[in-house]
């Protein structure tokens, strides 16, 4: 029995550099990548069953304990803290564990009782193997190896006819039958007949066809998202379209206002659903990319009239993969129009409030003018007011003099108030200019 794993980048380097160089703090990891996840060469028959769960941050952290207490439970050392794959052999069972971004997966193999297809029960149920792995199951998968010249009869017995798919795979070297269909204890069944594959080709044959499922279930969880997306999308166009109308006939700002808001809430909720979302569909565009390059590296050909996997695929993969990239499609041309909507009402609303503005100067204009014209008569009539009581003393002071025998001859007090009258307004209206003047001064240089 024994214990092996890969062990990721971790805070100091794993792989000796040459003397006197200090190694980048991620050579260990861009070297090791290359060699992660080894193809291990098998010996067939084989019974193969593979599990692959969702697991969270915090799952896959309790997952990783898992395996670690696992090995240490069975004599084996414990897996690196920040390892992402780890070999168990348990003498009649392997177990190989992985761990992705977001999904773990159990892959447990064994030579007993394979020789026939299907015929032994799935190794939980009896307790053949145990574990406690976290998260939720995605995909389980049961593929049955068969060895050279152990080619099945009727090796589609078994599968739905109805979405059979049987192809060449290896440049010919052997022959994969599948439905993509779970069975009823919930297995998607594999058969692989070996024609002349060696080991290591066998090893890397059933590597890439659980990658083909593993990758192949993730990419669909996008659908459900797409599905649910779809009906609240709907009514936010249909809103879209309502308000959209509804701008070329708003009859003033207040209405605008009003569409303007509706606008804002309308992006916020595509916004809202777009971020729900992108992280799922984008995921889903990643895994099908997955998908399509390990059916490139199965070296697919067709046998006989069956259907290939390539061609099941492009009519039930490929569409839900479409739907999801036709929702996105919709988010960005929604969230486009809106914003498109939105400045086509600011723009109204800044136009409408320029024409306001336009209005409130011209008011203020004119009533600063009636001011002046007021003004200018108050100021007419105050000059009259003050000179007639200026007039009145001096005539008062004309005629005291008089009295009193001051007053030079000729002069008479009507000569001297005759005389005094334009003195008087002239000096007045002199004086309220240069006031009127001194106090436009002082408030123009307040402003």
């Amino acid at each position: 029995m024994s214990s092996t794993s890969d062990k990721a980048a971790g805070t100091k380097p794993v792989l000796p550099a040459p003397p006197g160089l200090t190694p980048h703090e991620f050579r260990s990891l861009v070297l090791g990548e290359l060699h992660a996840r080894p193809f291990l060469p098998i010996n067939l028959p084989l019974r193969i069953y593979h599990f692959a769960f969702i697991t969270t941050d915090e799952e896959a952290r309790a997952d990783r304990d898992g395996i670690a207490e696992m090995a240490i439970a069975h004599g084996f050392p414990p897996p690196a803290p920040d390892a992402k794959y780890h070999r168990f052999d348990f003498g009649i069972w392997e177990l190989r564990w992985e761990q992705h971004t977001e999904f773990t997966t159990y892959t447990w193999l064994t030579g007993r009782d394979a020789a026939t297809p299907f015929a032994h029960p799935a190794p939980i149920g009896t307790g053949e193997i145990a574990f406690k792995p976290h998260g939720k199951l995605i995909a389980s998968v049961h593929m049955s190896v068969i060895a050279p010249g152990k080619l099945v009869a009727h090796a589609a017995e078994g599968f739905n006819p109805l979405a059979l798919c049987v192809i060449k795979a290896s440049d010919g070297a052997a022959r994969v039958t599948t439905d993509f269909q779970v069975d009823k204890i919930g297995y998607t069944r594999f058969l692989i007949e070996s024609k002349d594959l060696t080991p290591t080709r066998a090893a890397r044959l059933v590597q890439r066809m659980l990658e083909l499922e593993t990758y192949r279930t993730l990419a669909l969880l996008g659908l459900p998202e797409a599905r649910s997306a779809g009906p609240e999308l709907q009514r936010m166009e249909r809103e879209l379209g309502e308000i959209t109308q509804a701008i070329a006939t708003a009859p003033d700002t207040a209405v605008q206002q009003d569409l303007l808001t509706r606008i804002s809430k309308l992006a916020a909720a595509i916004e809202a659903q777009t971020a729900r979302t992108a992280f799922r569909f984008s995921a889903s565009r990643a895994y099908y990319a997955q998908v399509k390059s390990r059916l490139e590296l199965i070296q697919e050909q067709p046998e006989g009239d069956f259907v290939t996997i390539t061609a099941f695929f492009r009519r039930r993969l490929e569409p839900a993969i479409d739907t999801c990239t036709a929702v996105e499609d919709r988010q960005r041309r929604l969230s486009a129009q809106l914003a498109r909507a939105a400045d086509m009402l600011r723009t109204g609303i800044q136009f409408e409030v320029q024409h306001q503005n336009r209005d409130l100067l011209q008011s203020m204009n004119e009533r600063a003018s009636m001011q002046l014209r007021l003004q200018q008569t108050v100021e007419g009539l105050s000059v009259a007011a003050i000179s007639y009581y200026v007039i009145g003393l001096i005539t008062y002071l004309a005629k005291g003099l008089k009295d009193a025998s001051l007053l030079p001859k000729p002069l008479t007090p009507e000569m001297v108030t005759a005389i005094s009258v334009p003195i008087v307004i002239a000096v007045i209206y002199l004086a309220m200019r240069r006031v009127h003047h001194k106090l436009s001064s002082k408030d123009d240089g307040k402003t």
